[in-house]
């Protein structure tokens, strides 16, 4: 009989282990999976290794190594506070009323004695008009009285005269005594009713002035607080409505500079001793000054005790409440100038093995350095050291030569 050849067919596509063999299509999708897969894990390694062998960055404080002062001086300590006016005023009225002028503008320098506004004076100098007339009237009745007190003194003495001729009776002598005694007493009456009057008069007089503020001393004016047509009081009457103040004037003769020192360093400041301000808003341009005295009270909140310092010269650009930096000097001991100055902090290593770690170009290079002695938190470099050169404030043992790092100001 003849051979199924279909059936056999059939019978050798089902032989072997059983598993139908996947179409060649799906077989190159798993393959392009497992290519994919293994780059992706040699990245993830390659990533993974770099960052283990890429040296690390050190964040480091530093600070710039500052210029020896021009004088020779060493800083024993620094200390920060502000520009403040000894003599500063905001000028106000003495009486309520009604702002009619204000002639401040701000920056004008104005003098003792200007004027700087007005007040509504209608109503004080209707008062001040009715004192003057009432000035009139008694100026008028005393000049009444002294004539009539003169007319009386006349006919006093005739009747004294007839009298004593026995022309007329006594009881005349007597009225006209009376009369003029009468007139006397009236005439010291209205010679006081025009002192009162008198005095009321410059009391208006003073009350028209006080509607006149004036300034109480040479300045510059810095703020004008009031407005004409707003309504101003030597005292609050609250509400927001009524002005208390309507300029501030500052003597600028009478800057100076107050800065808080911790009570652990003042033994190092006293009394005249030099120092030298920088203002914040011009760090490059030190100015000479002295201590004026140390305020004997301490700040128990802060531990700090005010000292008072004078600007040995005062120019324009130096304003009130400004933030200035003090450094206060003593006379270098004898011996090689120093070329720079560093925080104590910086230096590290004893006797002649003295180090501090410099950062240049992004990288640590460790520095030898020759130093002098100081008081203060500041040490004198001799040689090893250029002013403006960043230096590690805070050098540990983690600090490599030429590491990497990243700065972080002090």
């Amino acid at each position: 009989m003849p051979l199924d050849r279909d059936a056999l067919a059939a019978l050798r596509m089902g032989s072997g282990d059983g598993v139908t063999p996947a179409p060649a299509g799906r077989r190159r999708k798993w393959g392009r999976g497992r290519i994919a897969l293994v780059a992706a894990v040699v990245v993830v390694v390659g990533l993974v290794l770099s960052s283990a062998l890429r040296p690390k960055v050190l964040v480091v404080e530093t600070a710039a190594a500052s210029a020896p002062s021009a004088s020779g001086r060493v800083t024993v300590l620094n200390a920060s506070g502000y520009v403040v006016a000894r003599r500063i005023a905001t000028v106000a009225s003495k009486v309520t009323g009604r702002l009619i002028e204000n002639n401040v503008q701000e920056g004008r320098l104005v003098h003792a004695g200007d004027v700087l506004a007005r007040l509504d004076s209608a109503t004080v100098h209707a008062a001040w008009e009715v004192a003057a007339q009432s000035r009139v009237a008694s100026s008028r009745a005393l000049r009444e009285v002294e004539v009539r007190r003169a007319d009386a003194l006349r006919m006093l003495e005739r009747n004294r005269g007839l009298a004593a001729s026995h022309l007329v009776a006594q009881s005349v002598l007597d009225t006209s005594e009376a009369d003029y005694a009468a007139l006397g007493a009236r005439l010291e009456q209205v010679r006081a009713e025009l002192g009162v009057a008198e005095a009321s008069v410059r009391q208006r007089q003073q009350d028209l002035d006080d509607l006149v503020i004036r300034a109480p001393f040479t300045g510059v004016a810095i703020s004008k607080d009031a407005q004409p047509g707003e309504m101003v009081s030597p005292i609050s009457a609250g509400g927001g409505f009524t002005r208390t103040g309507i300029a501030t004037i500052v003597d600028m003769d009478s800057r100076e500079v107050e800065v808080d020192v911790n009570e652990a360093f003042i033994q190092r400041v006293r009394e005249g001793q030099a120092a030298e301000a920088t203002l914040d808003a011009y760090p490059d341009a030190p100015l000479p000054a002295h201590v004026i005295n140390i305020v004997p009270t301490a700040d128990r909140q802060k531990a700090t005790i005010k000292v008072r310092i004078s600007l040995d010269r005062l120019e324009a650009r130096i304003l009130p409440d400004m933030g200035v930096k003090v450094a206060f000097l003593e006379e270098a001991t004898t011996g090689p100038k120093p070329v720079a100055l560093v925080p104590a902090g910086a230096v590290v290593g004893e006797g002649a093995a003295r180090a501090v770690w410099v950062v240049a170009d992004g990288r640590l290079q460790k520095r030898a350095v020759r130093v002098g002695t100081s008081p203060g938190d500041e040490l004198p470099v001799l040689e090893g050291l250029k002013p403006g050169e960043q230096v590690v404030l805070k050098p540990d043992a983690t600090l490599v030569e030429g590491a990497r790092v990243a700065q972080k100001a002090g």
